[in-house]
């Protein structure tokens, strides 16, 4: 068989003990740590070197590890963009893109008799994918250090590079594994996060904004319509601890129905959570329906009594989060509920189509330019 010319270009060996060897022939790394079984019982002709030796080279290897597997699969990821771009390149030289699928399939069959079944076709299409959608190599070269081929392999199929970049950046930020990342992906949160853009007021920090999400998605509870608001408490309550994931990280969980007599009457909050970051108690209310300005009352009434009786010292003052079936935009707009610190979401309770999220990301865009245009009459008047 004829050797395609593309295989002139360098390509490297993938399997781990192949990169292993290409480390120490090209100097990248002075030694391979490999962890060797030690059998207890001794063999004819082995010295017993006691246990200080290999605890020693264990720790050794340890601690190299973690750095040499990052390494491999930072070189794997950036070999593939290498294949992938060389490969596109030799289609827009030569015009050959009429019986490119023959190229493919030939190169394929070259490299994976030589390199093995990392480079069958379907891989090798990845590669080609890869290096015209992730077009800038520095981006690459930087996201490699923290994301593995798998994770780039589910980015691919996302239509926009924005939605790619958002949960190429959370996955490296976050430190998501593979299973993490697609079910984010699954599960919209970029398309959550660009309706929370749209709906937040400005008067929100960033670090506030990135630790409430609106609209909560709440299917996870397997919620039915007529759902009364005891059974979303329940349910939240039941399933705790994916509900703190859901609405953000470095929640801590503090009290459910929390007491609080004032002028002799008990008023009880559903639930109050302490963020390590934000360093200010949260202040959860369940509420069905859609937002009422008395639900406002009610709550400026139990962050008062937050900041008078459970505030510690060197923590800011507590912000409320009211949780209702759907949020009243304009209602919430003329109350300047944000000067109580009071934030308003709307949750959901079953999982919205891309159809559905992109008609709401609509009605919002079309809302916000109403709201600019009244306060730009307002203030020519």
């Amino acid at each position: 068989m004829a050797c395609c010319p593309l295989i002139e270009c360098q390509i490297f060996p993938t399997t781990v003990l192949q990169i292993f060897r290409f480390f120490i022939a090209n100097k990248i790394v002075g030694a391979i740590p490999i962890n060797i079984p030690m059998k207890k019982k001794l063999k004819q002709g082995q010295v017993d070197l006691g246990e200080s030796l290999f605890e020693e080279l264990a720790q050794m290897i340890e601690q190299n590890h973690g750095q040499l597997v990052a390494t491999v699969n930072s070189t794997l990821t950036i070999l593939f963009w290498q294949v992938g771009k060389r490969i596109n390149e030799y289609f827009l030289q030569h015009k050959r893109a009429d019986y490119g699928k023959q190229i493919v399939v030939t190169l394929s069959r070259q490299l994976t008799d030589k390199y093995g079944s990392n480079f069958e076709e379907k891989n090798l299409r990845r590669m080609m994918q890869f290096a015209n959608i992730f077009s800038d190599p520095e981006i690459v070269v930087t996201l490699s250090r923290q994301l593995s081929w798998s994770h780039f392999i589910i980015l691919l199929p996302l239509k926009t590079e924005e939605n790619r970049m958002f949960y190429a950046h959370k996955a490296a930020l976050e430190g998501w594994g593979v299973r993490e990342l697609r079910d984010r992906i699954a599960r919209k949160e970029y398309e959550r996060t660009a309706i929370a853009d749209t709906q937040w007021p400005s008067y929100l920090t960033r670090s506030e904004h990135q630790v409430f999400k609106d609209p909560y998605l709440l299917d996870f509870l397997n919620l039915k319509n007529g759902y009364l608001e005891k059974d979303l408490e329940s349910a939240i309550l039941k399933e705790l601890e994916r509900f703190i994931l859901e609405i953000g990280k470095s929640f801590a969980f503090i009290e459910r129905q929390k007491r609080m007599i004032i002028d002799g009457e008990d008023h009880h909050l559903d639930l109050l959570f302490f963020h390590r970051k934000l360093k200010r108690l949260v202040a959860v209310d369940l509420k069905i329906g859609k937002f009422q300005a008395k639900d406002k009352g009610q709550m400026e009434l139990y962050l008062k009594w937050l900041d008078r009786y459970e505030k510690q010292e060197g923590e800011e003052k507590p912000i409320g989060l009211i949780l209702c079936a759907e949020a009243s935009r304009e209602q919430i707009e003329l109350l300047e509920i944000h000067k109580d610190g009071i934030l308003v979401a709307e949750y959901w309770t079953e999982l919205p189509s891309k159809k559905v999220l992109e008609k709401k990301l609509h009605q919002v865009l079309i809302q916000e330019r109403e709201r600019i245009e009244r306060k730009k009459l307002q203030g020519s008047e």
